[in-house]
């Protein structure tokens, strides 16, 4: 009796930390997956047009939900052509408030670019590269993750390292997927810490992040390694009954992030095992 008191107060606590949080990255509306920011020096169009191509690549992976497009020939092709294929861009002074310097000038102030691409456009292009758009509603998802650094381990939770909070969310919203993170209190009660967590059934982390109201679990171990010369970010989920496993080596945790995020999404959008 103890023990189902708890795991439905641990329940309880994750869906009202996701509703007063808006998750680490909420729920993309259909603009949104069109819709991607880079920065760029300035406003000169030389500067314009990288920014447009790391755009217009973002932007097929985030709609198509399929991250081998990155690099892919073909699209290194048609980001040459991005400008038509915009609707709208914007820019955002990232110094705004901080007056110039005597030899400065905007051209090399950094600046938020944020293009809006013409959905018709972009759902032809992932046409011609064998993809389509994929439009339903995406699933939240719960990120579990234990992190061995080089002076602590801990559960990485709602309430614990921004900067690894931050860097999530990031690479969340940049393949529009909505996620969340428990606190550690939540955890605590179903005695899933730093040590447990990566012995912890996936389908245990399912059955707690869909009891939150949320669909299902990401759980990951990012380990500091020495001669790996950086992270090593051990993920794996469980998608229609298959489960999944993939890993990255020797990166800064912006790029872990990045890579579960990016095999979270290739499995969800059914294009298979992530690399």
């Amino acid at each position: 009796m103890s023990r189902m008191w708890n795991f439905t107060c641990l329940a309880g606590s994750l869906a009202i930390a996701f509703l007063l949080s808006g998750s680490l990255a909420a729920a993309a509306s259909i603009a949104d997956l069109y819709r991607s920011t880079a920065v760029v020096s300035g406003q000169g169009e030389t500067n314009r047009a990288k920014g447009l191509a790391l755009c217009l690549e973002d932007v097929l992976v985030k709609v198509s939900g399929d991250p081998r497009l990155i690099g892919d020939p073909k699209v290194v092709e048609l980001t040459s052509q991005a400008a038509g294929f915009v609707a709208h861009f914007q820019y955002r002074d990232r110094m705004s408030g901080v007056p110039m310097h005597d030899e400065q000038g905007s051209y090399d102030r950094p600046h938020d670019l944020t293009v809006d691409f013409d959905a018709e456009k972009i759902d032809a292009v992932l046409r011609s590269l064998g993809r389509k758009p994929w439009l339903s509603a995406r699933p939240h998802v719960v990120v579990f993750l234990a992190v061995n650094g080089r002076k602590e381990k801990f559960a990485l939770t709602s309430d614990r390292d921004p900067d690894m909070r931050r860097s999530l969310a990031a690479a969340a919203e940049r393949v529009g997927l909505p996620v969340g993170l428990p606190t550690n209190a939540q955890l605590a009660k179903q005695g899933w810490n730093v040590e447990t967590l990566p012995r912890s059934d996936i389908s245990n982390l399912d059955a707690a992040a869909t009891a939150a109201g949320s669909e299902l679990a990401l759980a990951g171990t990012l380990t500091w390694s020495d001669s790996a010369l950086g992270w090593i970010a051990d993920w794996r989920m469980r998608s229609d009954a298959k489960n999944y496993r993939w890993q990255i080596r020797g990166v800064g945790f912006d790029d872990a992030f990045r890579n579960g995020m990016r095999g979270a999404v290739q499995v969800l959008s059914g294009h298979g095992q992530p690399q």
